[in-house]
């Protein structure tokens, strides 16, 4: 017997803390384009949990909750992880929207030898967040020769 999955999430998600997670979900929506799929508040209205979808992916977007669990904010601006959104098109008109709405670029457009464009972006509490877009089929052994390295395993 299998259970169909309420919230129909895809394999892998991640989880973003912030300090504020309400003005979190506004923000990502303007600028990234996110799309509020699920909100839990509290008797008091303090947000509980989050999710957000973006394509047929989902975050999680939570307060700092726990000792654990903190937003770049709160730990000198410090990112133990980036999150990575792949797009389909529109790679530089996604990023004038986030300029637009206040991320600071941390590396503009750019193509990539292995076949991808991508800029970074850093969100009002710090949190890092790679975009990418597929721009052309790059062989293996072309992207060793163009990055000088040695590549196992190449999109399998």
């Amino acid at each position: 017997m299998t259970l169909d999955d309420p919230f129909k999430h895809s394999s892998l998600g991640s989880g973003v803390f912030y300090k504020d997670p309400r003005a979190a979900l506004d923000w990502l929506e303007a600028a990234f384009g996110f799309v509020r799929s699920m909100v839990v508040g509290d008797a008091e209205g303090k947000l509980v949990h989050s999710e957000m979808r973006f394509g047929d992916s989902y975050i999680i977007v939570d307060s700092e909750w726990a000792d654990h669990v903190a937003s770049p904010a709160s730990v000198g601006g410090r990112n133990t992880q980036c999150v990575y959104v792949r797009l389909k098109d529109g790679l530089d008109a996604h990023c004038e929207q986030a300029r637009a709405n206040g991320a600071e670029i941390i590396q503009e457009p750019a193509d990539q030898f292995y076949g991808e464009r991508q800029y970074r972006a850093r969100d009002p509490e710090g949190h890092v967040w790679t975009f990418t877009q597929p721009i052309r089929l790059v062989p293996r052994e072309e992207a060793e020769r163009l990055g000088g390295l040695r590549i196992d395993g190449w999109h399998r």
